[in-house]
């Protein structure tokens, strides 16, 4: 495994203000091995409790009695199997001088985990743990991290071979057994399989929920229902639209996208460099992967990215707003990346800071006033923080 240090630091100083910090992410990310070593790095005896595991279910039959005497950091894992343990908890943290702090780890996002909000408020922080980033693998594995996505187990894996039969493996786990754990056991392991596929032909475009419908012969609510219990398991993502006050018709339907590009190339039954390369859906896969980069770089917040979109053809394929500022990218795959009309009008209508126009060369230069060309290999050297 590739140490992890920055999740690492940042979730200690959620554990230093918070009585509970739970890791969210998708299933394999990591959640686990983070969580194992952050006991380890307080020389704690190991209190995990995984809630998959039989043996630990039987501890946990009377919850109150199982953890009200444990001390220190105590590890609740796949908390969405038992959304009921969040009352206990609360109790349990709300005693005075309480001795113990909990980890909860969870494949399902806080919007699905509702009784984490209302019986936690105030004492829960959430933190997402996305898979590998650039900054963990180095420069020097871009392509095999766009290949073979964040996954740990895919990314470390001996061969793309071995990888890709990873993935595939994890797709048929997913969804004839996460998900109906999660509430879809009306959905068929055929049905899901084929909706999430047509996804992977969708990636980064902007959702048509018509269109899905008419394929499965339901209505537009039900195949946004589908849509929603993937996004709420991190295994989709969806880029909303970031409307200004001008007169002109904006797009206002969210593009979706596969959240880790390995998943898409095996949905799209792409197992190695020569099949992407020579593959459709090229130029949007190396989009999604260089948008992923890009956030995480910058530290932002789902809530904070957006990409806009005019019905007259400007656009810009993402807009990041944190307060004031506003910063917009382009991603193109390209080694001599080209100022467009889209760019300069987008600098003018949304009063965007600058433009970095991210692109798979090596260099960074500018190319216009407000403008620059950033290759993806340093991104992480040539763009801050936000």
């Amino acid at each position: 495994m590739l140490d992890r240090p920055r999740h690492l630091v940042q979730i200690e100083k959620l554990l230093e203000r918070n009585p509970v910090v739970a890791i969210i992410g998708a299933r394999q990310v990591g959640k686990t091995t983070l969580a194992r070593e952050l006991i380890r790095r307080h020389s704690q005896e190991n209190r995990h409790f995984d809630l998959e595991n039989p043996a630990h279910l039987a501890r946990l039959q009377d919850p109150m009695l199982a953890l009200q005497e444990l001390e220190g950091f105590v590890v609740l894992d796949e908390i969405q199997r038992r959304p009921e343990l969040f009352p206990v908890l609360r109790v349990l943290v709300d005693r005075p001088g309480s001795p113990a702090q909990f980890l909860v780890l969870g494949s399902a996002s806080p919007d699905l985990l509702r009784q984490s909000s209302e019986s936690l408020a105030g004492r829960i922080a959430y933190y997402e743990l996305r898979g590998f980033s650039l900054e963990e693998v180095g420069g020097e594995h871009l392509r095999r991290l766009w290949l073979r996505g964040g996954f740990p187990r895919s990314f470390l894996a001996d061969s793309d071979a071995a990888s890709a039969q990873w993935r595939r493996d994890f797709v048929r786990t997913f969804l004839e057994r996460d998900l109906p754990q999660l509430g879809s056991t009306a959905l068929p392991y055929e049905t899901l399989h084929r909706f999430w596929t047509m996804l992977a032909h969708a990636h980064g475009e902007v959702w048509s929920g018509a269109q899905f419908a008419r394929s499965f012969g339901v209505s537009e609510s039900t195949v946004r229902r589908y849509l929603d219990l993937l996004t709420s398991t991190f295994v989709m993502r969806r880029l909303p639209p970031w409307h200004e006050n001008l007169k002109k018709r904006q797009v206002k339907s969210p593009k979706v996208f596969l959240a880790d590009s390995g998943l898409l190339h095996t949905l799209l039954n792409l197992e190695t460099q020569d099949d992407v390369l020579s593959h459709p859906k090229l130029g949007a896969s190396w989009e999604g992967f260089a948008q992923e980069v890009v956030v995480t770089r910058l530290g932002a917040r789902r809530e904070e990215v957006y990409f806009w979109a005019t019905h007259a053809g400007a656009e810009i394929d993402l807009v990041v707003v944190r307060g004031k500022r506003r910063l917009g990218f382009e991603f193109k795959r390209t080694v001599a990346p080209r100022v467009s009309s889209s760019m300069n009008t987008a600098l003018t209508d949304l009063g965007l800071e600058r433009i970095d126009v991210v692109y798979a060369g090596d260099e960074t230069f500018p190319m216009a006033e407000k403008i620059r060309a950033v290759a993806l290999s340093r991104v992480w050297d040539d763009l801050e923080r936000l």
